[in-house]
């Protein structure tokens, strides 16, 4: 009889084996991206030549070689660097070679500095990131308790700036709220963070505002939008989020004439909680009916069927769809193209995935003025992958107030400027 025996050590070595090599991959990659990026800049400059005919921009052999802290590990650099001797006209000083790939300063990676708020987030604090950045990268340089506890202190600056800047500049036509919940290494209650995302006139989601409530209360919401009205921001033309009523209830008390959608994936999941388990597969079905129908009326149809297969045994599950009708097909009434992003609040949702699922908590040290900074940081780097909204010149149709039937435009604004001095 065969059997198979596991060598641990022999994969512990294929393991270190293959860590090398991706850091000897990246190396070279990084060496021929330097190497590729300096030949360029003298090939553009080759016509440059002083008054003997010679170059004034020519190769200068190696930096000190250098270590650089990247997803891949930590690897040596020998920067290749440049020799020149032009002088610019305007400020009487050498000209000087940059790398954009590679700046003088830098010792790490950007993406390495991205981790280390949703590890805060996930309970480390600033002693625990040494060893556990350590034990990722192979090394532990340039990421000391120190330099951990200076960045942490800038973003802090950083959040301060940006919730005081001013919104009087940007025009966010739709807005999408969510309260996050934190277990936040604090020993008092767990951090609630109210997040607004708005699109903006051209289609460009980014961070509204961001602050610390308390369970997603009334007073915590009015006092965050208030706050936005304050430093100048418009009333939103429709406000995206789930069924938290405190959130509701401030919005119509300080932006009343913004219109209000309510998030499917939410309202969904409240519905199935009304129901059985054997009548999940039959209700989801009948859900996905209306939030997809072709348009208001046959969603209003789909409404009717659903309230008949139900009403009868699961009257509470009915009302919570009957009841919020206007809030449900809202997005009805804005361009089509825009459909997929009013139905729920996912850029907040996918944003904060990755924190949301944790479930070990891990108390000790920490400040909410921490935590919020993390979260910042955290939303500012999500947003460099966000993407403009479907149909992104019709944002601006939306703000002017165009019309909009089965999500075809039917009246401009023009048009409806016209008929009102009519």
């Amino acid at each position: 009889m065969l059997r198979v025996v596991v060598d641990k050590s022999s994969g512990a070595e294929l393991a270190a084996g293959l860590d090398e090599l991706a850091r000897e991959g990246a190396r070279r990659m990084l060496a021929v991206a330097l190497e590729a990026e300096v030949e360029a800049y003298i090939a553009a400059l080759a016509g440059e030549r002083d008054d003997a005919g010679r170059r004034l921009v020519v190769r200068n052999g190696h930096a000190k070689s250098r270590q650089v802290t990247t997803v891949a590990g930590a690897i040596e650099v020998h920067a290749p660097r440049v020799d020149d001797r032009r002088v610019d006209q305007a400020t009487g000083q050498r000209c000087r070679f940059r790398s954009s790939i590679l700046p003088p300063w830098c010792r790490r990676s950007p993406k390495v500095t991205e981790v280390l708020p949703l590890l805060y987030l996930h309970g480390l604090s600033s002693k625990d990131f040494v060893p556990a950045l350590e034990e990722f990268f192979g090394t532990s340089a340039g990421l000391s308790a120190s330099v951990v506890t200076r960045l942490t202190s800038a973003w802090q600056q950083e959040y301060r700036q940006f919730a005081e800047r001013d919104l009087a500049g940007v025009d966010y036509v739709y807005v999408w709220v969510d309260g996050i919940h934190f277990k936040v290494r604090l020993d008092q209650d767990r951090v609630c963070t109210l997040v607004i995302i708005g699109a903006r006139a051209d289609g460009k989601k980014e961070l509204v505002a961001l602050s610390d409530g308390h369970r997603e209360s009334t007073e915590s919401w009015a006092d965050l939008l208030r706050d936005c009205k304050r430093r100048g921001m418009r009333a939103p033309v429709l406000a995206v989020g789930d069924g938290a009523l405190g959130f509701w209830a401030a919005l119509r008390e300080v932006f009343p004439q913004t219109r209000e959608q309510r998030d499917w994936v939410h309202k969904a999941a409240n519905v199935l909680d009304a129901l059985p388990k054997s009548a999940h597969p039959a209700a989801r079905k009948a859900l996905a009916e209306i939030r997809d129908a072709e348009d208001r009326q046959h969603a209003e149809k789909a409404i009717t069927v659903f309230a008949n297969l139900f009403a009868t045994k699961y009257p509470k599950a009915v009302a919570k769809v009957v009841d919020d009708t206007e809030q449900l097909l809202a997005f009805y009434d804005f361009p089509a193209e825009h459909w997929v992003h009013l139905k729920t609040s996912n850029p907040i949702e996918s944003t904060f995935a990755t924190v949301r699922l944790r479930t070990k908590v891990t108390k000790g040290p920490g400040s909410r003025a921490a935590g919020l900074a993390m979260v910042f940081k955290l939303v500012e780097t999500a947003s460099e992958h966000w993407r403009y909204l479907n149909g992104a010149h019709l944002v601006a149709l939306v703000r002017a107030g165009a019309k909009f039937e089965k999500g075809a435009l039917i009246q401009r604004p023009d048009e409806a400027a016209t008929k009102v001095a009519a």
